[in-house]
């Protein structure tokens, strides 16, 4: 019997309960406290512009999202990029890209021609990529230890942990080597790195990131219903039952996709305490004369991690992820250090012209994945019998990710129906 849900927030993982569920046959509402969707994943129009808060990508191990996208019928706006470009300043590129090698050696030819990374590097990233293999699903302390913890283990270089373990997790977990816990390290490598020789290719939207989820893919699903603005202001429970939102909207059930800090204003005692936040500042920066042709780049030894270009070269956008550092310093200075750190990469910059720019500080991007937190990530059914939790802070198997968002949103639709929705791992 199809049942009458309210879904409370139209973050990725609201909107993946909605898919689901109303796919599914049952009625959903889904109550949006802004006029747009995607949470934190999410575009917006500054001045002529429509940007996304920050860059999202994604990998082809992100089973979970890749169907999401394919229930939105918007799959065909994900463009897969087969290259890592690892750019030393200077300019010096690093190319990382799977061979004809099977999986899990499909990098060797490419990570042996790395020059930004020295013989003793690379022997003892491969020492350390082999371990993962073994180590990832066996070792039971890996929630207990930091990332760092683990690469000292593994006697890795100072210069591997900051050109190449550093590049590739910081920006995949938004979390510090030295304060990330090690299970979503290995997580990342075991997934999108060793699995299939494929598995790394980097998803990225052709289109900005509110487009995904924009009205004509909300009218494939006639029973999913999308309330905009309008702000989940109180929960009432009676009798261990939710009973109504904000006095006004009643449902059979009910899902709270709604950030974990906002969740425990409402229902006092649900949120486990123990969870934390951690930053990503995007910077975009619109120039007179194309910079650079290539599409993206992590960039080596300086504070902004990441580059990607957004149209012709002209329009850049660097992120920093977890850019603490970068909170409290004024817009201009973070303009400055972008535009100066660019140019050591790209000496084009030197002659072009900044015709505006804009800073994107997102100080909640997402929970901070720190040691001990697997076990106080709540499941989806909660101790109040008809509500369920769903958020990429909830028990999800994965990281505070795009794909750990959606795959909460199904996880909270099983709970509620009993059918299959959440995908398996590729491995």
């Amino acid at each position: 019997m199809a049942t009458d849900i309210l879904i409370l927030g139209g973050g990725l993982a609201g909107l993946a309960a909605a898919a689901a569920l109303g796919n599914s046959g049952h009625s959903v509402r889904v109550l949006e406290m802004r006029g747009f969707l995607g949470g934190r994943a999410t575009s917006y129009p500054v001045s002529d512009e429509v940007i996304d808060n920050c860059q999202h990508v994604l990998l082809r191990c992100c089973v979970n999202l890749l169907d999401f996208y394919k229930r939105l019928g918007v799959l065909d706006k994900i463009e897969f990029h087969r290259q890592f470009f690892f750019l030393e300043p200077g300019g010096r590129a690093s190319i990382l890209k799977s061979g004809m090698l099977p999986a899990p050696l499909h990098f060797t030819g490419a990570f042996l021609g790395m020059p930004c990374l020295t013989l003793g590097d690379k022997i003892g990233i491969g020492k350390a990529i082999l371990a993962i293999r073994t180590e990832y699903k066996s070792r039971r302390d890996l929630d207990r230890i930091t990332m760092l913890d683990w690469l000292r283990e593994k006697n890795q270089t100072p210069n591997a942990v900051e050109r190449f373990w550093r590049q590739v997790l910081v920006s995949a977990i938004n979390e510090e080597l030295d304060t990330m816990a090690a299970i979503h390290g290995l997580q990342v490598f075991y997934l999108g790195f060793l699995a299939s020789s494929n598995s790394y290719e980097m998803g990225v939207p052709a289109v900005p990131l509110a487009d995904l989820y924009d009205e004509a893919a909300w009218n494939r699903m006639p029973g999913v219903k999308i309330l905009p603005r309008t702000a989940v202001e109180s929960i009432q429970i009676d009798n261990n039952r939710v009973t109504s939102v904000n006095h006004e909207f009643t449902a059979d059930t009910y899902i709270s996709a709604l950030p974990f800090e906002r969740l425990a204003t409402l229902v006092p005692g649900l949120v486990p305490e123990g969870f934390g936040h951690s930053p990503i500042t995007g910077i975009h920066l619109w120039f007179d004369r194309p910079i650079t042709d290539l599409p993206h780049a992590t960039l080596l030894d300086r504070t902004m991690q990441w580059m990607f270009n957004k149209g012709e070269g002209k329009h850049i956008q660097l992120v920093v992820s977890a850019s603490r550092q970068l909170t409290n310093m004024p817009r201009q200075q973070v303009i400055d250090l972008a535009v100066r750190e660019l140019g050591e990469f790209f000496p084009a910059v030197a002659k072009a012209k900044l015709e505006k720019a804009h800073v994107v500080k997102e100080v909640r991007a997402t929970f901070a994945a720190t040691p001990g937190l697997e076990s106080l990530r709540p499941a989806a059914k909660t101790a109040i019998s008809n509500l369920y939790l769903a958020g990429d802070w909830t028990r999800s198997g994965w990281p505070a990710t795009m794909e750990g968002a959606v795959r909460s949103g199904y996880l909270a639709a099983e709970a509620v129906t009993g059918q299959s929705y959440c995908l398996p791992d590729i491995a």
